[in-house]
């Protein structure tokens, strides 16, 4: 397992859509991955996190921010069944969730399950997006 640091602390896709622009008035504009990233890594302290947006597998528009994949390994999970790690990544990122995320898959692991497994399920393919739907 590779130890989480600062540096470098987030996987980011060539399709996270970030084209690192800046408001009018100079301020720098965060993508939904960035925020997700930032909302997790505070309130988890994970030792491993990915965040991919994987918008561009679906029917979505280009650019989209809507459908995510999270990997995250914290010491918080410890003695928690999968429905209750579930639970506190939603309540971290609730705001989100209620609003521009249209799907987030949750990959939640304890630091002694990501040593045995040290990645994640593979996405399957969207049906809809290759017109089997």
């Amino acid at each position: 397992m590779r130890p989480f640091s600062h540096a470098g602390q987030f996987r980011h896709t060539a399709n996270s859509g970030y084209n690192g622009r800046t408001s009018i008035l100079g301020v720098m504009l965060v993508t939904m991955q960035q925020q997700i990233e930032a909302k997790l890594a505070a309130a988890l302290s994970p030792t491993h996190l990915e965040v991919v947006n994987e918008s561009y597998m679906h029917r979505v528009a280009p650019g989209s921010e809507s459908h995510f994949k999270v990997v995250v390994v914290s010491p918080h999970f410890d003695g928690h069944r999968l429905l209750a790690r579930h639970r506190q990544v939603n309540a971290v990122l609730a705001d989100e969730l209620a609003g521009a995320i249209h799907a987030l898959a949750l990959h939640t692991y304890t630091e002694q399950e990501w040593l045995q497994r040290e990645q994640a399920p593979k996405t399957p393919s969207c049906v809809s997006k290759n017109g089997l739907t």
